[in-house]
């Protein structure tokens, strides 16, 4: 969906937002760096992979802390309302943030004000251990944005065609003045909530069946089989950009690991307001 967004849009991430980070221009190597704590990072070390930065990209932060960067998005979005310039904010976010308080808040206040913010929720089902099931009286998230009056759309989170047609509505519409609008994406967790495991023993509806069943709906692997279908992509070209790619990886984890690691005299600058290194 970034394709439809430009570098003056103010862009939230959530819990773990690599690949929000990764889609809006934002560099993989300052990525690898930030996750092994390093002075090249995209937090110069001091956030780890869950606190990431690009503000010449327009990605104005992700943060650990669930629901905790939604409010932001809509304060953005109000400031982006009165440069009048038509930017928009987006706020990406799980299922379970719509659990806190402050995300319900955070969509009257722009229904209300009819603010250009865009909320990104990607509905995979679980919070941490717990199925939606568990939690919930429906998996619907978008209910909650009906309930405010917010335009939304429910839509195959593991098409990528599909997730950039419906960010393109839902963004022009915001850009023109019609509001705030509500994107849940339906996609699933492979992995454990922690770790590399495909932890199965998660709630009371997980089963490697499922499992399996899902993942025949990667997104990528959909996507490529289409463009190959379609003849703009060869499998020669599918298999080259994929060594591309993991030799940009393998790049940024080598100068990840000899890059420095911050001095001490910049512990605390970026703590205090006008606090410099030293």
């Amino acid at each position: 969906m970034s394709q439809v967004l430009r570098a003056a849009d103010r862009i939230f991430g959530n819990h773990r937002s690599h690949a929000q980070y990764l889609a809006v221009g934002g560099s993989l190597a300052a990525l690898m760096a930030e996750i092994f704590g390093r002075e090249t990072g995209a937090s110069h070390g001091m956030g780890g992979s869950m606190h990431l930065f690009a503000g010449d990209k327009g990605f104005l932060g992700s943060a650990p802390i669930v629901a905790g960067t939604v409010p932001l998005a809509v304060g953005a979005a109000l400031a982006a309302k009165m440069d009048g310039r038509g930017d928009v904010a987006i706020a990406y976010f799980g299922d379970g943030a719509c659990e806190e308080g402050v995300v319900h808040e955070s969509l009257n206040l722009a229904s209300i004000y009819q603010l250009p913010v865009l909320f990104v929720c990607e509905n995979n089902l679980f919070s941490s251990h717990m199925n939606v099931a568990l939690r919930q009286p429906s998996d619907r998230m978008a209910r909650f944005a009906d309930a405010n009056k917010i335009a939304a759309e429910t839509i195959d989170g593991n098409d990528v065609v599909a997730v950039m047609q419906a960010a393109h509505r839902l963004v022009r519409r915001a850009r023109s003045g019609g509001g705030p609008g509500f994107l849940e994406a339906i996609t699933y967790r492979w992995r454990g909530h922690v770790g590399p495991s495909e932890d199965i023993d998660v709630g009371l509806q997980r089963s490697l069946e499922d499992l399996a069943a899902w993942k025949r709906r990667d997104p990528i692997r959909r996507l490529a089989e289409a463009l190959i279908a379609r003849g703009e992509l060869s499998p020669g070209q599918q298999r080259a950009l994929e060594d591309d790619l993991r030799k940009a990886v393998v790049q940024a984890v080598t100068a990840a690991r000899a890059a420095p690691w911050p001095s001490s005299s910049a512990l605390l600058g970026h703590v205090f307001e006008g606090a410099t290194d030293g």
